[in-house]
Order: structure tokens, then C-alpha cells, then sequence
């Protein structure tokens, strides 16, 4: 009798560790993808809602419940509406770790803009909307999957695989990577990072033309023009008040090109892009890659936004104030430029090339640091070049993309925005942003009116990144 019970109770033990390394089905894993996803944009992060505490605290919850140990996860921040959630999957530990990085945080929206609700996950006509179904919930949602269908199955990699779900990518002061690697770096030291906040699948008419890994980025900058005058009655106007010379600065600011610059990441992109371009572009491109590089095709190149923004930085005014009374002639003047800057050069010298193209004292041009603070002097320290393009990030992309979009050329590129990489690219891990979200050119909705993902590039995008990451986690 007790021999049976033993044996009874080991057959017990075995069948119930099958079904736990049993491997999640894609219909289930999709399912959890969901789940999390509509969760997290229900959850109003913005910096007028409730800030990231209740994002962060809701996905440890998930993490507790699926049986990750208490002591790897983290909820931890500088206040209580930021704070941040930190999990380690635990690996052999053959290799140092791989830390995943992604903003919870969004960028209000106001009902009154949508046709839907911005903060109700809505599902209508094959696409999911919602305040952070492209920047970037649906990100954190499919690496939070990821790593709970290991977990489920038992998957043991080479690498502890650490995953920071964290505050203010978006604006704010309480940045989660910056203050997480100033406070608890080694929660989050790692031998590279992959940002989940941009690459991804750009589609033309529902055609994937190009599978992105973003190897590096610019540096996000604002600078305040103030312009001011003595004023005077409007019956007496004069062209030298300050809202005329600050419009005048502004057009100097626009007629400027930067200079040209390509680095190893821009001049991997354009190399080959140039496979698969239409055959005008793609002689442009050659000869742009030419050395010397041919000066008109450049100029003709640069009549495309997206590849006058990855050749050159790029400055722009956003936002104009000025005068104090409908009667009377402006004395202050005031607008903001935003610039976004190539790799290897500083805000400052940025502002100096400003303050040339200004001509004119009486305005000033002062940097705008992140708290909103205005400095006369930006930060000096020249950002840093892009990090080598490593085997173990682009080759599994190569393989398991050009499976799933044959049609997409694969090439490495340069985010003409920021995002959080600023932060773990200045602290030495080198940082690559991949994606599998395939998104229409055309239909680029973040920040914008009714964001949205359509469900079967989500769904898509969590097949992806599952093989992907095992696939970096264990390469050889």
C-alpha cells in the first residue's frame, strides 16, 4: 500500500511539473497579451492622471501571482505617484544579463479630441485603441508576456533577463531609467539593453518594406527664445518690437540646414535601404554614400522629412507667446525651439549655432532643462557615438523577421526622437530598440488623436518578440 501511495503521489508530482513546462499555446498567450494590454490603458499614466504608481504595482501583482520571488521584483521610486517595477527572470547566469527597458507613462489625451475614449481599451474594426497602443503599453505588454511564458514553462537562458517598467519617458521629473541607474544600479546592470520603444515593421499599403533595430538616436533639446522691447501704443507701430524680431529669428531658424554627418548606424540604414528603394532614391543614396558625398543628391534627399531628420539635427519652433494687450505693441516675446541632435555632438554647441543664427543681442536663447528650468549655458558633455551593431541582437532579427516579413529589408537605424536610451547609453550599456509591431507609414499614431494598433500586428509582435528574445538570450 504505501508503495502504490508513493508511486501514486510521484506520477502526481511528474504530470503536474509536465503541465508546467508545458509550452503556452500562441491562442493563450495571446489572450494574457490582451489582458495586460487593456489593463495597462485603463490605467491613466499621464502626468495629469495618476502617474505610473498603479501601472507598476498592477504588473508586479502579475509577476507575484505567476510565481516569481518576491525578492525580483521591485516597486521603487523617488515618490509615490512614480514609481517603477523591476523583475529578474533568473538564467544560469553563464552570460551577465540583458536589461529590457519601457516607459509606462503616456502623453495626456483629452476625450474631447477622440472618438473614443482615450483611457478605455477599445476594440473596433481590427484595431485596439487606446491612449498608449503605439508609445508604447503595448510594448510593456508584450515583454511582460514574454516573461511570464518563460516563467510558465520552465525556460532557463543563459542570462538573467531583467525587465524595467518605469516613469516619465514622457515629460516629468521623476524620469524611472535616469533614477534607477543613479539609485539601485545593480537591480538594472546589464551587458546591453533592448528598448522596447521603437523599431518595429513599417508597412506601406499593408506591404512590410523594412524591419528597424534602432542602434542609437538623437538627444532631445529645448531652447527658449525670449525677445523684449520697451513697447509702446499700438497706434504708433514699428518694426522693431519683439514679436517681429523674434518671427524673424525663427525664420533664420527654419531657412538653416545643420550640417550633413552620417554615422556607422545612418550609413548601415541608408546602405540598405538603397536595396530595396525606388530607382531615383536609390541613386541619390549612392551617391550620398559617395566620398565625397554629392551635394545635390543630398539636397534632394533632404525634401524627405524622415531622411533630412537622420542626415542632420534638426531645429524647430513649437510653441510662440507674446505681447500683454491687444492695444499696445509687444514688449516680451517669447517661443520654444525643439532640436533634435546627432550623436556626437552637445545641446551646447547646439545653442551657440543657435545664438549665430539669431543675429540680434537683444534676443536670448537660453536651454530648457527637464524640470523646465531655463540655463544659460546647456550641457557641454558630446553625446555618444553609436555602440557597435552585435551579432547577438541583429543576426537573430535577421532570421526570425525575415521568416515572418520576407518582404522587409532589415536595417539598422537612428530614432530622429529620443527616448529613454539617453539615459542607459550615457551609463555604458549599449542600447538597441526592437519591436515586432508592424505599423502603415501612414498611420503613425503616437501622441496623436485615436492611437491605435491593429490586433493582428499585436498578436504578431508577441510571436515575435518570444522567439526573438530566446533566441538573444541563448546565442552563440
Amino acid at each position: 500500500m504505501h508503495h502504490r501511495i508513493t508511486m501514486a503521489l510521484a506520477l502526481t508530482v511528474l504530470t503536474c511539473l509536465s503541465a508546467a513546462a508545458a509550452p503556452m499555446s500562441p491562442d493563450a498567450a495571446h489572450a494574457l497579451a490582451k489582458g495586460i494590454f487593456k489593463q495597462l490603458i485603463e490605467i491613466d499614466t499621464s502626468e495629469a492622471g495618476l502617474g505610473s504608481t498603479p501601472a507598476a504595482e498592477a504588473m508586479a501583482q502579475r509577476l507575484r501571482d505567476a510565481g516569481f520571488a518576491p525578492a525580483d521584483i521591485q516597486v521603487l521610486g523617488p515618490n509615490d505617484r512614480k514609481k517603477n517595477m523591476v523583475v529578474r527572470l533568473r538564467g544560469t547566469g553563464k552570460k551577465k544579463p540583458i536589461l529590457l527597458i519601457g516607459h509606462l507613462d503616456v502623453v495626456a489625451a483629452l476625450r474631447s479630441d477622440w472618438t473614443t475614449d482615450p483611457y478605455q481599451f477599445v476594440e473596433k474594426d481590427g484595431y485596439f485603441y487606446g491612449r498608449g497602443t503605439q508609445d508604447m503599453k503595448d510594448g510593456d505588454s508584450i515583454m511582460l508576456t514574454t516573461l511570464l511564458r518563460y516563467k510558465q514553462e520552465g525556460v532557463r537562458l543563459d542570462r538573467d533577463i531583467i525587465l524595467a517598467l518605469t516613469a516619465d519617458e514622457e515629460g516629468g521629473s521623476s524620469n524611472g531609467v535616469e533614477w534607477l541607474l543613479k539609485n539601485h544600479r545593480d537591480l538594472v546592470d546589464a551587458e546591453f539593453v533592448l528598448n522596447h520603444d521603437g523599431g518595429g515593421v513599417l508597412l506601406e499599403n499593408g506591404k512590410p518594406m523594412q524591419v528597424e533595430v534602432t542602434a542609437t538616436e538623437k538627444v532631445y533639446a529645448d531652447f527658449a527664445f525670449t525677445a523684449k522691447n520697451p513697447g509702446g501704443h499700438s497706434s504708433l507701430p514699428i518694426k522693431d518690437n519683439a514679436i517681429y524680431n523674434l518671427a524673424a529669428a525663427l525664420q533664420r531658424v527654419a531657412n538653416y540646414d545643420f550640417p550633413f554627418e552620417l554615422n556607422n548606424v545612418t550609413r548601415a540604414y541608408f546602405e540598405n535601404v538603397m536595396t530595396k528603394a525606388e530607382p531615383s532614391r536609390a541613386a541619390d543614396i549612392k551617391a550620398m554614400l559617395q566620398n565625397p558625398p554629392d551635394a545635390a543628391a543630398i539636397a534632394r534627399l533632404s525634401q524627405r522629412p524622415t531622411d533630412n531628420s537622420t542626415i542632420r539635427t534638426t531645429c524647430v519652433a513649437t510653441r510662440l507667446d507674446g505681447g500683454h494687450a491687444n492695444n499696445a505693441l509687444p514688449q516680451t516675446a517669447h517661443a520654444n525651439v525643439n532640436c533634435r541632435i546627432l550623436p556626437g555632438h552637445s545641446p551646447e554647441e547646439v545653442r551657440q549655432e543657435l545664438i549665430k543664427l539669431v543675429q540680434n543681442p537683444a534676443i536670448t536663447v537660453q536651454y530648457v532643462a527637464t524640470d523646465g528650468t531655463l540655463a544659460d549655458a546647456a550641457p557641454a558633455a558630446r553625446t555618444l557615438v553609436p555602440p557597435p551593431l552585435r551579432d547577438d541582437v541583429l543576426k537573430p532579427l535577421q532570421r526570425i523577421a525575415g521568416k515572418m516579413w520576407p518582404t522587409a529589408v532589415i536595417v539598422p537605424s537612428m530614432a530622429v526622437g529620443a527616448s529613454d536610451g539617453v539615459y542607459t547609453s550615457a551609463a555604458g550599456l549599449p542600447t538597441y530598440l526592437v519591436g515586432g509591431e508592424a505599423i502603415e507609414r501612414s498611420d503613425i499614431r503616437a501622441h496623436g488623436k485615436d492611437e491605435r494598433i491593429a490586433m493582428t500586428s499585436f498578436y504578431r509582435a508577441v510571436d515575435f518578440y518570444y522567439d526573438y528574445l530566446k533566441a538573444v538570450a541563448t546565442f552563440k
